[in-house]
């Protein structure tokens, strides 16, 4: 039996539109990533297929720390992957490095 994806795509956040993105009243996951790097390019996929399992739920989103500066700054990321969970526009959960796709739907759960 051939499996279905969904064809939702996680959203490019950048740093002109992230305040606007911040304003959902639905749970917020994003992916601070760079082209260069490797694990980013592992938990890729699994952040594109979230954002199909979770569309209407949940906001999925990426950002390209090396084109937004100014967002990575703003919450400090130093190391990349950092995907950080937020709720009514306040950060609520973090995780640092490739994790398995449970594990990102676990803490987004958490906040449905």
């Amino acid at each position: 039996m051939k499996q279905i994806y969904k064809m939702a795509k996680a959203i490019e956040i950048t740093d002109s539109n992230f305040e606007e993105i911040m304003k959902s009243e639905q749970p917020i996951l994003v992916d601070f990533w760079a082209e260069w790097c490797g694990p980013c390019k592992m938990i890729g996929p699994v952040v594109e297929e979230l954002a199909g399992d979770y569309e209407g739920k949940a906001v999925v989103g990426k950002v390209d720390v090396d084109s937004n500066p100014a967002v990575a700054a703003q919450f400090g990321i130093r190391s990349i992957p950092t995907l950080l969970f937020f709720k009514g526009g306040q950060i609520v959960d973090k995780q640092v490095g490739a994790v398995p796709k449970a594990v990102l739907a676990q803490k987004l759960d958490a906040q449905l």
